[in-house]
């Protein structure tokens, strides 16, 4: 069998492995590594340090399908509407642009991350390890050495590499010199938006009594998005701890990209009250950085993966292969599959 690396324990990659389980059980060993402490990428869900139970999503907010992908992507949406991982958005969201007719909007109601977490489990048998941080990635005779911050390096039959592009091009070792010159000028020229996010976790007993689940906010020049994520989630009862989430405007977060969060955080908690005086003092908070958010320029052509050598294979995907969004990364993984099946 072969020993398959998979880079990278967001959609893309965990929805791999799972496809890789499902129909070719037999022809691989699945092995995902990822640089987080956690699954998820940027379908983040974080819990507070003082109440498991009380969770926010930092990263996606909802998912949004258009007719052609609700249509073309339907036994995935099936999938997680039958496992009750995907619910209808069904609470107000103030601001929210309708981009096209049909659109259905759906929320996580155990937080976004618990779609990767699906397909990691539906990948049963695969060795999923996190803080692997992949650096170098050498040719070795029929296949790959790769090492990792602070561990012995490894060996396998194929790699693939779901990661942003810009960390794809600061991989070290051969990868640079298997990479055709128009590959690299493809990979170069992606583009992402910077953004901050602050998760606000509360105690139990917190009542936040606003009608809107989540807002759009045009008026100020830090915060472009807020939710009541437990509203924004249909879990809204007596037992639920509320959280709130707020994302900055992509202008605020390439100007601060650079610095600390422990300097941008006190920034946008002010920018915070005044858009929201009425909200109360949280428990405890967390500020993620953002610094590859959304794809705004992908690989030309959409092709949805790329193939830096075929024997031994080294393939990439991701929404940067696509397009940034849930869809985006279902057909990166579907195109980066039919890769691997013609290669095992």
């Amino acid at each position: 069998m072969s020993r398959v690396l998979i880079v990278g324990a967001g959609l893309t990659g965990s929805l791999c492995a799972c496809l890789l389980r499902r129909e070719l059980p037999n022809k691989a060993n699945i092995v995902v590594w990822d640089k987080s402490r956690g699954a998820g990428g940027r379908m983040s869900t974080s819990r507070s340090p003082n109440d498991p139970s009380c969770t926010v999503d930092l990263g996606a907010q909802y998912i949004s399908a258009t007719p052609y992908y609700a249509r073309i992507h339907s036994s995935f949406y099936k999938e997680l509407l039958a496992q009750d991982i995907l619910k209808p958005l069904v609470a107000p969201v103030e601001g929210m642009m309708l981009k096209e007719e049909g659109i259905v909007n759906y929320v996580t109601p155990h937080g976004v991350s618990s779609i990767v977490k699906h397909y990691l489990k539906e990948s049963a048998g695969a060795e999923v390890l996190y803080d692997r941080h992949v650096t170098h990635i050498h040719r070795k005779d029929a296949g790959w050495e790769v090492c990792h911050k602070g561990g012995a390096p490894e060996r396998f039959d194929i790699v693939v590499l779901t990661m942003p592009v810009p960390q794809i091009l600061q991989l070290q070792g051969d990868v640079e010199s298997l990479m055709g010159e128009n590959q690299r000028r493809m990979l170069e020229a992606v583009s992402y938006s910077s953004r901050y996010a602050l998760g606000l976790f509360y105690k139990a007993d917190t009542r936040i009594d606003i009608l809107w689940a989540a807002k759009y906010i045009s008026s100020n020049p830090c915060i472009r998005f807020i939710a009541i994520d437990d509203k924004k989630r249909n879990l809204a009862s007596k037992n639920c701890v509320p959280a709130v989430v707020v994302h900055s405007s992509v202008p605020f977060g390439i100007q601060h990209l650079e610095e600390e969060k422990d300097a941008v955080q006190p920034i946008i908690l002010e920018e915070l009250e005044k858009v929201m005086p009425e909200l109360p003092q949280p428990d405890s908070i967390k500020c993620q950085k953002w610094r590859y958010s959304q794809v705004t320029r992908s690989v030309a052509d959409c092709p949805g993966q790329m193939t830096l050598h075929s024997q031994p294979l080294l393939v990439c995907g991701g929404d940067g292969f696509t397009h940034s969004n849930f869809d985006g990364c279902i057909e990166s993984a579907l195109k980066v599959f039919e890769v691997l099946k013609s290669s095992l």
